[in-house]
């Protein structure tokens, strides 16, 4: 199937400057904002930023504060949430049907990241609603292994659900963006159920990593087998 390259639309770039710069005012006047690590961002080549997902919050402050613009990927339900939802089509976020194989949005995915583009998953597939990280589902694996691209762990702290209350009670919480360091992951092998076991075991590695750039009660499942940057 012949695909036309990925491109973003002038009107499209314009949008996403102008909530870029509304979004990122609202989170500095609400919280305070600390980046660490952002010089192993590798700037203008395509990479997949993996997030553990704690709240609707994580996915805006990324958007918005990293240094470069990402493509996101988000479910197809969060266009329905009142405000998320304005967001993510606003920004042009591809969407994500949950639990389902599609064809059309990984060859979407695929395209930007052979465009040129750094993209924004969440390897859980869900928030979580509390800091402690669940378990990934194999899908980012896939999508590295195709793309051969690097994927750069980045650990979110603070954002749980009340944030906003937080905000309004002038309590400004801190907001942190922790970024590792580039990894490839080991190429997937075998057929059937060794295919997805490598898979699994590929998005496994990515959260040990995202893991071990996190405070000890955001690990979770990965408390025992989280990674030290160092």
């Amino acid at each position: 199937m012949n695909r036309e390259p990925y491109r973003i639309s002038r009107a499209l770039r314009v949008q996403r400057w102008w909530l870029k710069s509304s979004i990122r005012f609202l989170f500095s006047v609400g919280g305070r904002v600390r980046l660490a690590g952002i010089a192993n961002i590798p700037l203008g080549t395509p990479y997949v930023a993996a997030i553990n997902h704690v709240s609707i919050f994580d996915p805006p402050l990324l958007m918005v504060f990293w240094p470069e613009t990402l493509e996101v990927i988000g479910a197809v339900d969060m266009f329905e949430k009142p405000v998320l939802g304005q967001i993510l089509k606003g920004w042009g976020t591809v969407p994500v049907h949950r639990g389902q194989y599609d064809r059309e949005l990984m060859e979407t995915v695929l395209a930007l990241l052979r465009a040129g583009h750094a993209m924004l998953i969440a390897p859980e597939g869900s928030r979580s609603h509390e800091p402690a990280m669940r378990r990934a589902k194999p899908g980012i694996a896939y999508i590295v292994d195709e793309a051969r691209v690097p994927v750069l762990p980045v650990g979110i702290v603070g954002t749980t659900d009340d944030i906003f209350s937080r905000a309004l009670r002038f309590q400004r919480p801190v907001l942190e963006l922790r970024i590792g360091k580039p990894l490839m992951l080991p190429p997937i092998e075998g057929r059937g159920e060794a295919r997805r076991e490598a898979r699994q075991r590929n998005a496994d590695l990515v959260m040990q990593h995202i893991a071990g750039l996190l405070p000890p009660e955001y690990r979770g499942v990965y408390a025992g087998s989280a990674i030290d940057p160092g």
